[in-house]
């Protein structure tokens, strides 16, 4: 009788690796806990007290380490993108903001019959950029949300509101992929998508739907007391250049 094949071990298991790690090492005693002895990344042993244990085994932390190195070069390829869209903008005109904490309503509009009442929820783009203007009908606000693993794109797409809220607070909404992670049509068709190539450029693969929108308020008030991208020289549009970034 052949051996039973080892379990496939997922982010749950990676999950549990962590907090085994980080703890004294009390056993769950649950069917994760099981596959992850089964596999050998973790063992059972007793404490001076005699009571059970249990401890990541070497494999364990092996495994855990080839994690943090995955995690930190999505981390830092995820950072490059963000600064290369921040660029673009930069180069149309834009005044950039990274890392923004931005208050947004999502759900339906208050005071109307038969709708639910609103919520706020707390947006956070990667990139977000208004026109360098004067005049607040011409300011066009444009959020940019950078997915460079498909994990993390299909995790975005199940959070409607999320989406939502992005839309509450700019004119337009992009995605911009690592180019291979998704095609276009996986995208919902309120955003534009704009695909990073591997040669550095960022390819329009569908333009993102524009609608007039004046800035609420609180969203003024907001990017006031923040810190715009510094500008530097590579990104600064030479008199009477025409900005060739998208969006």
């Amino acid at each position: 009788m052949s051996s039973p094949a080892p379990p496939a071990i997922g982010t749950a298991h990676h999950r549990r690796l962590r907090a085994v790690w980080h703890s004294a090492g009390w056993p769950y005693q649950d069917l994760l806990e099981v596959e992850l002895l089964t596999a050998g990344l973790l063992q059972r042993q007793q404490d001076a007290q005699g009571r059970d244990t249990v401890r990541v085994t070497d494999a364990g932390l092996q495994l855990l380490h080839q994690t943090l190195l995955k995690n930190r070069a999505a981390r830092d390829e995820h950072e490059q993108l963000v600064a290369q869209v921040a660029r673009a903008m930069q180069r149309a005109g834009r005044v950039v903001w990274r890392g923004l904490s931005l208050r947004a309503r999502v759900g339906g509009e208050a005071g109307i019959d038969g709708e639910a009442e609103p919520s706020w929820a707390i947006a956070m783009p990667d990139v977000y950029s208004i026109r360098h203007t004067t005049v607040e009908d011409y300011v066009e606000p444009v959020a940019h949300e950078i997915k460079v693993r498909r994990a993390d794109l299909l995790a975005d797409l199940r959070r409607p509101a999320k989406g939502e809220a992005y839309r509450w607070l700019s004119g337009e909404c992009w995605y911009v992929l690592r180019a291979g992670i998704a095609r276009p049509e996986e995208i919902p068709p309120v955003y534009g998508v704009l695909v990073a190539e591997a040669d550095g450029g960022l390819d329009v693969a569908r333009p993102a739907p524009r609608r007039p929108m004046r800035l609420p308020f609180m969203v003024w008030m907001a990017l006031a007391r923040a810190t715009p991208e510094p500008v530097d020289d590579d990104a600064q549009p030479g008199l009477g250049a025409v900005p060739d970034a998208p969006g």
